[in-house]
């Protein structure tokens, strides 16, 4: 219990008093330390919840000068103040200018008898304290054996349950997610609406810090969980006391241990849905129904689903492997070192792989249904392997798969296949493998669309290049008095097909006006309409000036 006021004043070996009638909510206040002082501006080497001390050595006697003296006292954040009387002290009472002064600034003034020398005063408030702490750790040891007690059981709950039970702080463990796995108690409905960016803040920063935050009048606060990857989210609803704020690091490794145990017990079923997946692209052409009902037998219920390809970041990268460092060495060191290159690629293959399966059993996790597998490339649905393998899943049409791409594979590699039905989703990872090399050179994942195959190509090229490309081809129409107006002519002609009365209406003028525009650009530019290779030409530089100027800096 926190010493209060009031506590110092029921101790009869102090023999403390009050020297006016002081309301009981100025007694309740905590006293924090006890010091002396007969400075006349002592607030600044205060820190706050002292009972400060004082004979009056230097005290004035104005009532104006008092009234200074104590409000510096009550602004340095002291709970009360002392005055000692006694025999060869300068008070035998306590000065009516004093009591005035400390009344009107709601600050709690004691006396201290002569008898009573302050040293007992001091280790009175420093005796309390300790006892104070030492129930706070006796308090905290028996909630961190209630804990690991919980543990030994099964699941989360129990040890949730425990925590709410023996602090009244309300705690939930979610998935990296944001989604509630399992709640105390205290607290079946945990606000998840009002820390969402808490969660959203410390799962993108994984298990490297922590954030709290007051909302709506009720402090909220997220930890991590997990060893070395992040396995999920602990929401503390609520002001632990010192005791229980002790436990938060025990309670935090605890859940820990727990969903990394429940990570290891779901490999099995993480096997079977792998081995589902190779079955259902084994097939070339699967039937419909039965397609459907694979998915549908692991909780993936959508009518229409895409195929996810990632690479580990360290994967489709070239490994030179070091040969002699020069013609006179001898085969001997050749060989060891190629050994040593042998050696390394082989580590570093493990090491991407083991990195490759811990990505895809956080995406399995992930995503509903957990159709995910690590594979080489050579079989199945993706085209093309990479060192350490590829991670390939099936998702429904309607998630969010670039959401959970940045939050469990950041800055690798991916490519997401078109939405197609069940039947057809070996075809969908075949797009979304061929993907790759575009989210390489882009440096996010790559997403295939219906009708801008011509623009993820374009992503692979240069900026520069291309706009210097398209001036090559449109520089004579830019010289034109009515250039922008014949560029925009052409790019709606070849965008329709070559059609003339579906340009005249697309650009509102007729159809004459639109032959005879064409006719001046195929004059500026020397192109022929009937040209395959000059209409290409005509095309692809049109499509370069849509998609917008270079970028000002290289």
């Amino acid at each position: 219990m926190p010493l209060r006021i009031s506590d110092l004043l029921a101790r009869p070996g102090l023999r403390l008093s009050v020297t006016y009638d002081v309301p009981p909510h100025l007694l309740a206040r905590t006293v924090e330390a006890a010091t002396v002082s007969d400075l006349l501006v002592p607030g600044k080497w205060l820190q706050g919840g002292e009972l400060l001390m004082t004979i009056g050595l230097l005290l004035p006697g104005e009532p104006s000068a008092c009234r200074a003296y104590v409000r510096d006292v009550a602004e340095g954040g002291a709970a009360c103040l002392a005055l000692g009387l006694g025999r060869g002290l300068p008070y035998q009472q306590a000065p009516e200018a004093l009591v005035a002064a400390a009344e009107e600034a709601g600050l709690p003034l004691l006396t201290v008898p002569d008898e009573v020398p302050f040293i007992a005063v001091t280790k009175a408030v420093f005796d309390a304290r300790a006892d104070e702490q030492r129930e706070a750790l006796q308090r905290a040891f028996a909630t961190q054996r209630r804990l690991t007690a919980a543990a030994a059981g099964d699941g989360l709950r129990p040890m949730l349950a425990e925590w709410a039970a023996a602090t009244g702080v309300g705690a939930a463990v979610l998935d990296p997610l944001g989604r509630l796995l399992a709640a105390g108690a205290r607290e079946p409905h945990p606000p998840l609406e009002q820390a969402r960016d808490l969660i959203e803040r410390v799962s993108a920063r994984g298990l490297r810090g922590s954030a709290s935050s007051l909302v709506g009048g009720q402090q909220l606060e997220v930890q991590p969980l997990g060893a070395r990857r992040l396995r999920g989210l602990l929401l503390l609803t609520g002001r632990p006391d010192d005791a229980a704020r002790s436990v938060v690091p025990g309670l935090v490794s605890l859940l820990s241990l727990e969903l990394e145990r429940r990570h290891l017990r779901d490999e099995p079923e993480r096997r079977r849905r792998s081995a589902l997946l190779s079955e259902l692209l084994a097939e070339e052409h699967p039937a419909a129904d039965r397609a459907r009902d694979m998915l549908r037998s692991v909780g993936l219920t959508s009518d229409r689903v895409r195929g996810v390809v990632v690479e580990m970041a360290g994967g489709g990268g070239e490994r030179v492997a070091t040969g002699p460092a020069g013609a006179a060495a001898g085969t001997d060191q050749a060989g060891a070192d190629q050994a040593g290159a042998d050696e390394t690629g082989v580590n570093q293959d493990g090491a991407d792989e083991a990195a490759a399966r811990e990505v895809a059993a956080d995406l399995a996790l992930a995503v509903p249904g957990g159709l995910v597998r690590v594979t080489d490339g050579s079989a199945g649905g993706a085209a093309g392997g990479a060192p350490g393998g590829l991670i390939e899943a099936v998702v429904g049409d309607d998630l969010d798969i670039r959401d959970v791409l940045a939050r469990f594979a950041p800055g690798c590699p991916a490519g997401i296949g078109p939405a197609t039905a069940p039947e057809a989703v070996r075809v969908s990872l075949r797009q979304a493998a061929g993907l790759l090399a575009v989210s390489r050179a882009g440096g996010e994942p790559a997403e295939a669309r219906q009708s801008q195959a011509s623009r993820l190509l374009l992503d692979l090229a240069d900026r520069r290049t291309l706009q210097g490309y398209a001036d090559a081809v449109l520089g004579p129409l830019d010289l034109a008095d009515n250039g922008e107006e014949l560029i925009a002519t052409l790019a709606a002609w070849l965008e329709t097909g070559g059609a003339w009365d579906a340009t005249s209406r697309r650009l509102g003028v007729h159809r004459h006006t639109v032959r005879n525009r064409l006719d001046k650009v195929m004059d500026l530019t020397g192109r022929r309409p009937d040209d395959p290779d000059d209409r290409f030409d005509l095309w692809l530089a049109t499509r370069i000036r849509r998609g917008g100027a270079p970028p000002t800096t290289p």
